[in-house]
């Protein structure tokens, strides 16, 4: 046995079994655009995590990209104009 599974053992702390973990990598596969038409393959659970952190770099990119552009957009917008304030009603 593994010294971190005996000091979760003696520190009282459940330990999550080996079918919770299979039912929250299904869950997570799930949630990930590029996975959730595998859902009959099998798939590892490395491959989901990898997977799911692919794709959250992937988001993180798309956020980065849409705050420049938006950020571009409010630079060259009159800020007593129209379009600026429905900018701003879309961001509150």
């Amino acid at each position: 046995m593994s010294s971190r599974r005996s000091r979760s053992r003696q520190s009282g702390v459940s330990r999550i079994s080996d079918e919770q973990i299979a039912d929250l990598v299904s869950k997570l596969q799930q949630l990930i655009p590029e996975m959730r038409n595998r859902s009959s393959d099998k798939v590892s659970a490395s491959k989901v995590l990898q997977e799911t952190c692919n794709y959250i770099r992937n988001l993180h990119r798309e956020v980065d990209d849409l705050s420049d552009r938006l950020s571009a957009l409010l630079a060259s917008t009159d800020t007593d104009s129209d379009q600026a304030a429905i900018i701003r009603s879309l961001l509150m």
